[in-house]
């Protein structure tokens, strides 16, 4: 078998990792791919081009292809490869509009009877303003297109609100991502991440996972693309039911919504649940693999599950015999190194040293390159991210936490607490 991985980051890297563990034999191919992705699969320099990508896999033998970034799959990838009769997992680009307009999804989620936020999709200032207003503060501003996972602002005045709609809306600061926005109502909660892989209508539940978007310990800082996150999350075995109760009143509706529309939505949904005092209700939806969530849902799961089987069934266009769940077998926790001046300005070109990873520690390349001298330097604003295993998330965040001590390059910026909520709770229920 043949597989096309399609992109460059930390995510791709634990995709094809995870590919190669389930199949040491698979041949696994990753476009552009990266220096780390390099050690375990070949690597091909095609960029975000959709017709060379379906030209590479047409001539190349590829048995089915995998999506990592959302942009590609905005730009209309799986179409295209379907219009080419090729296997590849992944929404079409009128399923990938649950990602690519927050507008689209806020509206579908509204006639579907999903439940979330309250907002106003505006396109112009003065609408903001009197959105802003209406909703008051504490508000967050979205920009609805793609933002790299940075156009969600959290404002806890409407002063701050309304500098936030303006430098999305008449400063461009996302550029056409922005061009329309969101004004959401803030919901108060627990955020968790649910990846389910689907045909359009029965579903795979991959174990949960929790995101960290701030910079800086304590969720202080800009938001990012995210600093680290951890799998699984014991708030859903301590809450019966919770899952299920996302599968009946966000995923189904949400699929059915898109199967009624005539443009049914298959690969992989990515639900951003709060758990709020009102029940589950949508952040946000991704159309793929979530990063950094991916560096540690594909690690906490057994190896006796074959997600990869999951994705291929998926791929051909073929219906899956059932809904299924695969279960986490150990703890994961991912810590994000990011290179200096991240995420506003992050340079690039500082040798990066990393030690021999012990046997619990995995590092997922993101943002690295080499130069003709063969040292490796950093290449992006996410740099590593280093993963910890373990029998228990204590064990999983020390062995992340320590090596990603020990990894070294100029400037590095990582957070010390990822899993600060499991922390929290363990020391609710003892009394600590």
């Amino acid at each position: 078998m043949n597989v096309l991985v399609v992109g460059a980051g930390g995510r791709e890297h634990a995709l094809a990792w995870r590919l190669r563990q389930e199949n040491p034999l698979v041949r696994i191919v990753v476009a552009p791919g990266n220096p780390g992705i390099a050690e375990i699969a070949e690597c091909v320099p095609i960029g975000a081009d959709v017709d060379a990508l379906v030209e590479y896999a047409s001539q190349n033998a590829v048995t089915w292809t995998l999506v990592g970034p959302e942009a590609p799959l905005g730009a209309g990838i799986v179409d295209a490869f379907r219009l080419a009769k090729l296997a590849i997992f992944g929404p079409t680009k009128a399923g990938a509009m649950l990602e690519t307009s927050k507008a689209f999804s806020k509206k579908l989620m509204a006639d579907a009877g999903v439940p979330t936020a309250r907002a106003v999709t505006c396109t112009d200032l003065p609408e903001a303003y009197r959105a802003i207003s209406e909703i008051g503060a504490p508000v967050v501003i979205k920009a609805s297109g793609l933002a790299a996972g940075k156009g969600v602002i959290i404002c806890d005045t409407t002063d701050e609100a309304r500098s936030a709609a303006a430098a999305m809306l008449d400063d461009g600061a996302f550029g056409a991502a922005g061009d329309t926005i969101l004004v959401e109502e803030f919901m108060d909660g627990e955020e968790l991440s649910v990846f389910v892989m689907t045909d359009g209508e029965r579903v795979a539940v991959l174990p949960s996972a929790q995101d960290h978007k701030r910079l800086l310990d304590g969720d202080r800082g800009p938001n990012t693309g995210g600093m680290g996150a951890y799998a699984p999350v014991s708030i859903v075995a301590q809450t019966p039911g919770i899952i299920e109760e996302i599968l009946e009143r966000i995923v189904r509706p949400t699929l059915g919504a898109m199967r009624a529309r005539g443009t049914p939505f298959t690969g992989l949904l990515y639900v951003g649940a709060m758990l709020t005092a009102d029940g589950p209700k949508v952040v946000e939806f991704n159309c793929r693999f979530g990063d950094p969530e991916t560096q540690a849902v594909l690690p906490a799961m057994s190896l006796d599950d074959s997600m990869s089987e999951t994705m291929f069934t998926i791929a051909r266009g073929e219906k899956l015999p059932g809904d299924s769940h695969f279960a986490a077998s150990r703890a994961a926790v991912t810590t994000v190194l990011a290179a200096a001046g991240y995420p506003e300005a992050p340079r690039i070109g500082a040798v990066i040293g990393i030690p021999p990873a012990p046997r619990d520690v995995l590092v997922f390349h993101a943002g690295t390159k080499t130069r003709a001298d063969g040292s490796l330097v950093t290449a992006g604003g996410r740099v590593l991210a280093v993963t910890g295993l373990g029998a228990t998330f204590d064990e999983a965040q020390a062995r992340s936490l320590a090596f990603a001590r020990e990894i070294d390059f100029e400037g590095k910026q990582f957070r010390a607490d990822i899993g600060w909520r499991e922390l929290e709770r363990r020391a609710g229920a003892t009394g600590d």
